[in-house]
């Protein structure tokens, strides 16, 4: 797989996640814990994203 493509799969995870977390904020009694993993997990692969950018 190439930097791009991984970059791209990459950024399609974020906006994934970034959906999950919309999701669970919306519902009645939201998850603190499950809103702490999805920051966590967006915030790992926007890491990767901007790692792999660079070089």
């Amino acid at each position: 797989m190439s930097v791009q493509a991984r970059v791209e799969a990459l950024k399609q995870k974020h906006a994934a996640l970034d959906e999950a977390l919309h999701s669970e904020y919306i519902r009645p009694k939201p998850d603190d814990h499950a809103i702490a993993e999805l920051k966590r997990s967006k915030l790992k692969v926007k890491e990767e994203i901007s790692r792999l950018e660079i070089n």
